[in-house]
Formats: structure tokens, C-alpha cells, sequence
């Protein structure tokens, strides 16, 4: 089984996460940002991984270092999950519609943190939800995951239907890269010998 159980505790959070990479999509949230708990449901659902994400937050402040440290907490998680990588595909992209709304991600489970990020959200906040938060969760998520990861919100008006486009795709995208690749055997999917 691929699993892994990550504990992250600061003086502005304390977050627990147990992630199962070969799941069926369920989630179990609590975070005390609702927004964001519905984002990371998208994640857990199309991506195929069980998640449960249990954090506490100065968000008497904001949301901002709840929803950084969620995101560094689940980098190390799924790092610590995937193991060695052999057999893997590695590679993972999706196109996810909503509406009017279209984003593209594209992941590589490369062993190099790197976040290309380019969306132009509509609004400054959906409900209490600050949209740049968007961009520190994915931040915090390829620094820890060791990933290279693109997200393009190639169109939308509505900044919710923006941000659900976003992280759709990215659970897809992350569910293609973890499939195992009968071709590839216990193969590293790299011609270095190492990720």
C-alpha cells in the first residue's frame, strides 16, 4: 500500500494527514477554511487518493499559514508515499472544464520542486477565501513533494469555477503521474537512475 502519515506542528499550525495513493477519492476534512476544504475534496475525488487532512490554524489571523503548511504537509506525505518511484508513470497532465471556466496541469514527479503558475483570478477572494492562497498551497506542495508542477487557468469569469478548474485538474494530472506503468515494471522512469 502506498500510505504515508505526516504530522506538522508550528507555533501557527498543527496539522495531521494520512494520504492513500491508491484510494477510491474519499476525503475527510477539517481545516476550519471551507473553501479551501472543498478544494482539497476535488484533489482526494478525481484523484483517485484518500485523504485525511486534520489542521489547526491561527486563522483569527487569516487562512494564509493553515493553507501553506496543508500544502507542505501534503507535499511530504505524498513524497513519502511514492516511495522509490520505480514503475510509476511520472508524467501527468489534465484539461478540466467548468462552465466558462478551463485550466491545464501538467505534473512531473521529477525530484526537482519547481511551480509555474499563471492565473489571473477574476476576484480577490471567493467568500473569505483569498485567491492568492491558491499559489502558496501549490508552493508549499512542490517544495515538499519534490515535484514539477504547471497550472494554467487558460479562461474563466467566475473565480470559484476558476480555482475548482485548478485543483480538478491537478488531481488529475497527480492520479496519471502515480499510476503504475505495466511497460515500465519496477523500472525508475528515468534514464538517470535516480529521481
Amino acid at each position: 500500500m502506498r500510505t504515508a502519515s505526516v504530522k506538522r506542528n508550528t507555533l501557527e499550525t498543527q496539522i495531521k494527514i494520512h494520504i492513500n495513493l491508491d484510494g477510491t477519492g474519499q476525503a475527510n476534512l477539517k481545516t476550519g477554511v471551507p473553501f479551501f476544504e472543498h478544494m482539497l475534496d476535488q484533489i482526494a475525488r478525481h484523484g483517485m487518493i484518500d485523504l485525511d487532512i486534520q489542521a489547526n490554524g491561527d486563522t483569527h489571523i487569516d487562512d494564509h499559514h493553515t493553507v501553506e503548511d496543508v500544502g507542505i504537509a501534503l507535499g511530504q506525505a505524498l513524497k513519502e508515499a511514492v516511495g522509490d518511484k520505480k514503475g510509476i508513470t511520472r508524467y501527468g497532465h489534465a484539461y478540466v472544464p467548468l462552465d466558462e471556466a478551463l485550466s491545464r496541469v501538467v505534473i512531473d514527479l521529477s525530484g526537482r520542486p519547481g511551480l509555474s503558475f499563471s492565473a489571473d483570478f477574476t476576484r480577490a477572494s471567493i467568500g473569505r477565501f483569498d485567491t492568492e492562497l491558491v499559489y502558496e498551497f501549490f508552493q508549499g506542495f512542490v517544495n515538499h513533494a519534490q515535484a514539477t508542477l504547471h497550472i494554467d487557468n487558460l479562461k474563466g469569469h467566475n473565480a470559484h469555477h476558476q480555482a475548482e478548474t485548478i485543483f480538478k485538474a491537478f488531481g488529475r494530472a497527480l492520479r496519471m503521474a502515480l499510476t503504475p506503468d505495466e511497460r515500465m515494471g519496477d523500472q525508475l522512469p528515468s534514464t538517470k537512475g535516480a529521481l
